[in-house]
């Protein structure tokens, strides 16, 4: 494979530290770097996200993959990603801006986005394992409830209370039997919000679903329950509900509550991880405060 010259300058938006803007012969385009938190998912991480945007090209607006390199143990040199740039603006940093009427338009364009993306079924559970989508069962506790006994060991959960900890394990246990009525898995981008979605703030149009490193085969709630998290605008929210649920046209069998019971619920074990990593950056200190509320209240919808 040739070598390009990449002139490379880090990627607004984003923790990882790993995404760059490279300009080469005059063209932008996006290089992610599989370096620490990269490297931990092992050699063929590189080609499992190579596949999954493939997979979904022509669903949503993704980049298409320009050059991937696998990691040369013996050369040293880590794996690459390479796709292009793609048009819009961060919603997290578009959205304060908006106008009204624009923000309806992004509402209903994200519905529609996750309406499809729920529409890409999975036939059970569990993480991409290599460049065919091979889905390996996730290691580890079974149910939302064993989630919870098993980060409370060793991370940031240590330290609540047994009051907020029984209050965490009612709503665990609430999030479960909803899920238990789930009979279908489907793609999960798996970090579906703000900072990962870019738009046309002139229009409203979503331009581009980035940062697809996380994800998996899953609930169909669970992207839903990632965008909706901290955000309770009802623009946003009923925009996003009615919007996908038109797309899915009764799929699941859910109105509007239903859906987004599903989506808390779904969301619940991504929310205790990031929790459970309090103090690592701003993310996970206001998930701390988000699952604290939920513990406290034993109510999936409950907010700080």
């Amino acid at each position: 494979m040739p070598c390009v010259d990449y002139g490379m300058t880090p990627l607004e938006g984003g923790y990882s530290g790993e995404t760059f803007l490279a300009t080469s012969a005059g063209e932008r385009s996006v290089v992610r770097v599989y370096a620490g938190r990269g490297a931990q998912r092992g050699a063929g991480a590189v080609e499992v996200d190579a596949a999954v945007l493939r997979l979904v090209r022509g669903l949503l607006p993704v980049p298409r993959v320009l050059e991937l390199r696998r990691p040369d143990p013996a050369a040293g040199t880590p794996a690459l990603l390479v796709t292009s740039f793609l048009p819009g603006e961060r919603l997290e940093v578009a959205w304060p801006r908006l106008r009204d009427d624009v923000r309806h338009t992004v509402a209903a364009a994200l519905g529609a986005a996750l309406g499809r993306l729920a529409g890409v079924p999975m036939l059970r559970p569990g993480r991409f394992a290599d460049a065919d989508l091979r889905i390996e069962r996730w290691p580890g506790a079974a149910d939302l409830v064993g989630f919870v006994e098993e980060r409370r060991v060793g991370s940031a959960l240590a330290d609540w209370s047994e009051r907020e900890y029984g209050g965490l394990l009612a709503a665990a246990d609430r999030a479960q039997d909803l899920l238990d009525r789930v009979e279908r898995s489907c793609l999960v981008h798996s970090d579906f919000n703000a900072k990962n979605l870019l738009v046309d703030a002139a229009t409203g149009a979503v331009t581009g679903v980035v940062d697809w490193e996380f994800a998996h085969a899953g609930a169909p709630g669970a992207d839903l329950g990632n965008l909706l998290r901290f955000d309770r605008d009802p623009l946003l929210v009923e925009g996003v509900l009615d919007s996908y649920l038109d797309v899915t046209a009764g799929l699941d069998g859910l109105d509007r509550a239903r859906l987004l019971d599903q989506a808390r619920a779904a969301d619940l074990a991504a929310l205790m991880d990031l929790a459970a990593r309090r103090g690592e950056n701003p993310v996970t200190e206001r998930a701390d405060a988000q699952l604290r509320a939920v513990a406290r209240d034993a109510d999936l919808h409950a907010v700080p």
